[in-house]
């Protein structure tokens, strides 16, 4: 059973920073595509960036420039981090991770965790 916890989020101003991490576990090591989305209030989730097992990567044009997408992995888990900079307002949302089919792919493979809220507002 897969298991998947998000962690990190919180208040922060305008132009501030977060990092947020996801652990995973209970699933294949070899999982090759990995990836954050977001959902605001009244909106869609979205894809926030994705990232291949060998490191390549893809953002969604909102956050190209101020985000960045990383992970690492011991033997029995996997661990992904979203480094957030120079936050917006519009970047006030529920941040949840999730395995991909594709670099582009903007669903998710898993049933979706408890996420974690990012809030940008002075």
């Amino acid at each position: 059973q897969v298991q998947v916890a998000e962690s990190g989020g919180g208040l922060v101003q305008p132009g501030g920073s977060l990092r947020l991490s996801c652990a995973t576990s209970g699933i294949i090591l070899k999982l090759n595509v990995m990836g954050w989305y977001r959902q605001a209030p009244g909106k869609e989730r979205e894809l926030v960036a994705t990232i291949s097992r060998g490191g390549t990567t893809h953002y969604a044009d909102a956050v190209q420039g101020r985000f960045a997408i990383s992970r690492d992995a011991d033997q029995n888990s996997v661990f992904l981090h979203l480094q957030m900079n120079g936050l917006k307002s519009e970047d006030t949302a529920a941040y949840y991770c999730n395995a991909a089919r594709t670099l582009f792919d903007t669903e998710g493979l898993w049933p979706w965790g408890q996420g974690t809220q990012v809030t940008v507002s002075s």
